[in-house]
C-alpha cells in the first residue's frame, strides 16, 4: 500500500488555486418573496450535446437553497465595471438586488443589466463536492454582449483584460496538420472565483 501525501493546509490551496485566473458570475432565481442572487464559486460549461452548464455553491448557502427550489437559474457572466455587483452578491443576507437594474427573462429569472452575457437554465442535478454541492442545468436561453468586457479574478483581486483588446492566439505548429472531428475547438468555459 502506497502512503498518501499529507493533507494540503486549506491557506496554501486557496493560494495556489487563486493562480487561476476566472470569471465572475452572479447566480439568479426568481423565490417567494422576490429575486435572488449569489456569487456562485465555480462555473463552467460542461457539454454541449446536450447543452449543459456546471457551478458549485456552498452547501451553508441559504440563497442556493432557495434557488433550487424553484428549479431555475441564471448565470450572469459579469463585466469588468461590475466589481459591486459581484462583492453584494457574495455577501450573506440583506436586499442583494436593491438598486440593481434587472429585466426578467423567459422563465422570470433576473437577467442583470450590463452583464457581459446570461445562460438560463433548469436545475437538473445535484451532486456532492465536499463542501459545496456541484449543480448542473440545461441551457434553455442565452445571449451575450460582445462590446462588454469580462471582470477577471486572480490572486485574490478584481482585475481587467489587459487594455480591453483582444490577442491573438499564435497557431500551434502542428496545427495545419491537425484534423478535428468535433469542430474548431472546445466553447470557453467561464469559471467565477473563490469566495
Amino acid at each position: 500500500m502506497t502512503d498518501l501525501p499529507a493533507p494540503v493546509s486549506e491557506a496554501d490551496h486557496r493560494d495556489v488555486l487563486g493562480h487561476f485566473a476566472s470569471g465572475v458570475v452572479v447566480v439568479t432565481a426568481t423565490g417567494p418573496e422576490g429575486p435572488l442572487g449569489l456569487t456562485c464559486q465555480s462555473f463552467v460549461s460542461l457539454s454541449l450535446e446536450p447543452q449543459l452548464v456546471s457551478f458549485a455553491p456552498a452547501r451553508t448557502s441559504r440563497t442556493w437553497r432557495l434557488i433550487r427550489a424553484s428549479g431555475v437559474f441564471c448565470v450572469n457572466v459579469l463585466a469588468e465595471d461590475q466589481e459591486d455587483l459581484s462583492s453584494a452578491f457574495a455577501r450573506s443576507g440583506g436586499d442583494k438586488f436593491r438598486g440593481v437594474q434587472w429585466d426578467p427573462g423567459h422563465d422570470g429569472t433576473p437577467l442583470l443589466a450590463g452583464a457581459c452575457a446570461w445562460i438560463s437554465c433548469a436545475l437538473i442535478h445535484e451532486y456532492d463536492g465536499g463542501d459545496h454541492t456541484i449543480a448542473v442545468g440545461r441551457v434553455t436561453a442565452l445571449r451575450a454582449e460582445p462590446s462588454r468586457q469580462p471582470l477577471i479574478f486572480h490572486r485574490g483581486r478584481y482585475r481587467t483584460l489587459a487594455g480591453g483588446a483582444e490577442r491573438a492566439r499564435p497557431e500551434r505548429p502542428d496545427a495545419a496538420n491537425a484534423r478535428r472531428s468535433d469542430g474548431p475547438g472546445p466553447p470557453p468555459n467561464f469559471l467565477s472565483l473563490l469566495l
